[in-house]
């Protein structure tokens, strides 16, 4: 701490106090460290987020099939036996 004061007439700062000798080379490789690990969380949030999506989606699917089910199968069974008992045509 004394010799930088000495030698360059500066006063250190706390980050050179810290990290040592090459400043700024560790506060780089810190920088890295931590972009990575952000990178890998964001990239978990997002995959857990999509799975998540998925989810909902697929319950929200699921329960208007459940819910329209019975009205589909009502009106099939009500053109079936009004024709009866042969397939309406359909232009679906």
């Amino acid at each position: 701490m004394t010799e930088d004061l000495e030698a360059t007439g500066e006063i250190p700062i706390l980050t050179d106090v810290v990290l040592g000798g090459a400043p700024r080379a560790r506060a780089h490789a810190a920088a890295t460290a931590i972009l990575a690990q952000v990178l890998n969380l964001a990239d978990s949030l997002l995959h857990q987020a999509t799975k998540d999506i998925e989810a909902t989606l697929f319950e929200n699917v699921y329960d208007r099939l459940r819910a329209q089910l019975p009205e589909i199968v009502d009106r099939v069974l009500r053109e079936h036996a009004a024709n009866g008992g042969e397939e309406p045509d359909r232009a679906d």
